[in-house]
């Protein structure tokens, strides 16, 4: 079998703040993204107005750095700081 390398198949550490939202063992990026919409669909965090902008709570505000709303495409960017290679 071949071992899946680099980029989104690469297994992947959370770091202790993403860890409250996915979990904190190994997986993949693209396990990441999947749980961390899942919060985000579960928690009703998407911006009702404008579907491509996500609320933070409690939670995702230290994975956003801060910020109350950040766009998708910037979440995912943000979430990727929060992992560490395994």
């Amino acid at each position: 079998m071949a071992k899946a390398r680099g980029g989104l198949a690469q297994k992947v550490q959370p770091d202790p703040q993403l860890a409250k939202i996915v979990g904190d063992k190994p997986m993949t990026r693209s396990e990441i993204t999947k749980k961390v919409w899942d919060y985000v669909k579960k928690h009703d965090l998407q911006d009702k107005q404008n579907r491509r902008m996500i609320n933070a709570d409690d939670t995702m505000r230290p994975i956003f750095n801060g910020q109350s709303q950040v766009s998708m495409f910037e979440m995912t960017k943000l979430v990727n700081q929060h992992v560490s290679k395994v």
